[in-house]
Parts: C-alpha cells; sequence; structure tokens
C-alpha cells in the first residue's frame, strides 16, 4: 500500500505563494493547537503536530521550500532528479521531543525569545530513517545600556563593565570602545547574549551607548564647540590667545578688531572618524571679549578720552555727509 503525503501548504492551511510570515504565522497557530501538552493522549493532533512542524520545517527554509515548490516531496526522498542539492532533515515519520518547557517555551525556542517573552528551549527532531537532527537556532540577542566619558569615546578605551543577569548574578565583562563613537551608538559583543538551541550559536550583546558631556566642550558628529575669553585690548589691537582643546592647548592668533561672538576654525582638533581613523573633524571657538572691570582711575580717563574722539570723528562724518 502507498501513502500519498499531504501537500505542505494544504497541511499549514496557506496558499502557495504565502510569504515566510505567512508561514509562521500559520504554523504557529496549528502547534499551539495540536501541542501534545494540550493534547494528552489524542494520537490525532500528536500526528498532526508531526505533519505541520515538518511543513514548517520544509517551507520555512528558502532552500528546501525552493526545491519542494520544483519537485514536490520526491526532492526530499530521493527520487528527485537533483535531489542531492538539499539535505532535508524531512521524512515520512518524524519524533519531536521537547525538553524542560511549556508550550510558550517551546515556541519561543523556535520563533525567538520576543514571543510570550519566553526563552529558547531544546527542540529536537529525529527523522524516521535514523539519525538525529537538532534545530541549531541561534540564541536570542541581549541588549543593554553603557555609559561613556566623553573623553572616551574620542579616544577609545578598554574597559570593565559590570551586567546583571536575570537570575541576579552579576558579570564582568571587558570592552573595546572604538574612538569616535558617539550617544545612539551600539557596540555588539559577539556570543554574550542568550545561548543558542541545540549547537546554534549564541546571540550577541548590544550595548546602547550614552556618552557624556564635557565642561567647556560641545559635540556635534565630528565637530567640536567651545568658547574662548579674550581681553578687551586683544580684540581692539590683535594678538595671540592660547586655546584648549581636546590634544593640548594651542596658540591662536586674533585679528585687530575682532568682534564678539566671532568664530576660529581650527582644523582637525575635532573627533576622530570611526571609519577612517586618519579623518578628525574641527574645533570651532567662539569669541567672548571680557568687558574691563574696575577699572582705576587712570584707565577709566583713557575710555572716556577713547570714547568721546570716537564720538567726534562720528560727529564729524555725519556733517560731512
Amino acid at each position: 500500500m502507498i501513502l500519498t503525503k499531504k501537500d505542505y501548504y494544504e497541511t499549514l492551511g496557506i496558499n502557495r505563494d504565502a510569504d515566510a510570515a505567512a508561514i509562521k504565522k500559520a504554523y504557529r497557530k496549528l502547534a499551539k493547537k495540536y501541542h501534545p501538552d494540550t493534547n494528552a493522549g489524542n494520537a490525532r493532533a500528536e500526528q498532526m503536530f508531526k505533519d505541520v512542524t515538518e511543513a514548517y520545517t520544509i517551507l520555512s527554509d528558502p532552500d528546501s521550500k525552493k526545491l519542494y515548490d520544483q519537485f514536490g516531496h520526491a526532492a526530499f526522498d530521493g527520487s528527485a532528479p537533483d535531489s542531492s542539492a538539499y539535505d532535508s532533515p524531512g521524512g515520512s515519520y518524524q519524533e519531536y521531543h521537547f525538553e524542560d518547557g511549556t508550550m510558550d517555551d517551546i515556541l519561543s525556542g523556535l520563533f525567538g525569545s520576543r514571543f510570550h517573552g519566553g526563552s529558547s528551549e531544546n527542540f529536537k527532531y529525529r527523522g524516521y530513517r535514523g539519525s538525529d537532527f537538532d534545530f541549531r537556532r541561534k540564541g536570542a540577542d541581549l541588549h543593554s545600556d553603557v555609559f561613556i566619558s566623553f573623553d572616551e569615546a574620542a579616544f577609545g578605551c578598554d574597559k570593565v563593565i559590570r551586567l546583571q543577569e536575570p537570575n541576579g548574578s552579576v558579570r564582568s565583562l571587558k570592552i573595546h570602545v572604538p574612538a569616535g563613537i558617539e550617544t545612539g551608538k551600539s557596540i555588539r559583543l559577539r556570543g554574550k547574549g542568550m545561548p543558542g538551541t541545540n549547537g546554534g550559536g549564541d546571540g550577541d550583546l548590544l550595548l546602547l551607548v550614552t556618552v557624556g558631556e564635557k565642561n567647556g566642550y560641545e559635540r556635534k558628529g565630528m565637530d567640536v564647540y567651545t568658547t574662548t575669553a579674550i581681553p578687551f585690548t586683544t580684540a581692539v589691537f590683535g594678538g595671540e590667545v592660547r586655546v584648549p582643546t581636546l590634544y593640548g592647548d594651542v596658540m591662536c592668533k586674533i585679528q585687530e578688531g575682532t568682534q564678539s561672538g566671532t568664530k576660529i576654525r581650527l582644523r582637525g582638533k575635532g573627533i576622530v572618524s570611526m571609519k577612517q581613523p586618519n579623518v578628525y573633524g574641527d574645533q570651532y571657538v567662539t569669541v567672548q571679549i571680557q568687558v574691563p572691570k574696575n577699572l582705576n582711575h587712570e584707565a577709566r580717563q583713557k575710555l572716556k578720552e577713547y570714547e568721546s574722539v570716537s564720538q567726534n570723528k562720528g560727529q564729524k562724518r555725519t556733517g560731512a555727509a
């Protein structure tokens, strides 16, 4: 007697043009309906659960789905012309073993830790023809936050952080902070997330970066912005002023007659590019003019003389016009 296997699309109750999301949605619904945990002693439900899982196994994988669409079940029973192109775990009979988990835990293992907030559990598949096959699935990624000082972000560093595990324990991790990183970027620690299922790789840990402030500095991308106060006389007559940068003080030339609010551009004194370590942003220095305070009698008289001369020159120019 020859048994004809049911079409996988019919098994899941979907059309042949169903996309990955529709396939997953259909399987999740049927797997919950026929799962042995809720159908104890129901042989039909057990068989249906095996059938829908076998169908999902094939249709959820792009390569096996392509072969199935072309050759049908023959793609996996050795009768198709090029069935050797894909070594499928499928067969006419399967056993499924779920270890240490509720149904939601199991579905979480299949669809990731976001499903019902569960964690991945072991999901084992045994083909009728003998050898075990494990659904190897990468562990879920974990997310956390990390605070980095302004200078640590600007220059890069290695530092040790402490993270609290869901069970309350604390683990220490050494991380490398790349120079130039900014708020909103993430540092990925590969393999530091949730354990993989059945030999699958461990997930990653992604640390969302927040960069602290530095007194006197404002960062915009790769550029930094500062202010510097210069004496009134330097603004009038010109000269040089010492300006702090991230890389040490530099002497800046002040042009005669510089006005308050004037910006000085210091090329290459900004933040290094994460992608191009030889490329730096600039520093923009806004000039603030110090207004004299507590003038002695002589200085006050000189300024009064200046004020008088300036007013007289202005009146003469007005009269000449």
